[in-house]
């Protein structure tokens, strides 16, 4: 049924911040402080005191964010900071541009005879 396509189709509910956003929280206390000014203290669990900068992501109690930090996904995220966001060569790579030799080249394209 469509119904369930479109419900699966738009979910950001649970959307995140990129990688390139935390590691500009990560390096720029200001760009962090922004980013929390935009957020109202009274929605936020624990009224905005306890935020997982890593994970972007706001926790009730301390006990709950020490118990995420040690979890799995805390650590994924964390080995994806590390790697760093892509680079404008490896984003031409995976679309089929590359350089060759210091010259740009397109991907090969075949021609096809239309009779």
């Amino acid at each position: 049924m469509g119904v369930f396509a479109k419900r699966t189709k738009c979910k950001t509910r649970r959307r995140l911040r990129d990688v390139d956003q935390v590691q500009k929280d990560l390096t720029n206390a200001r760009h962090l402080e922004l980013y929390k000014e935009t957020k109202a203290v009274e929605d936020l669990p624990g009224l905005g005191r306890h935020y997982c900068v890593e994970c972007a992501k706001w926790f009730d109690m301390e006990s709950t964010l020490v118990k995420h930090t040690k979890g799995k996904p805390h650590r994924r995220r964390l080995k994806e900071l590390k790697e760093g966001p892509y680079t404008h060569k490896e984003a031409d790579a995976a679309v089929g541009l590359w350089t060759d030799n210091g010259r740009p080249r397109a991907a090969e394209t075949t021609e096809i005879d239309m009779m």
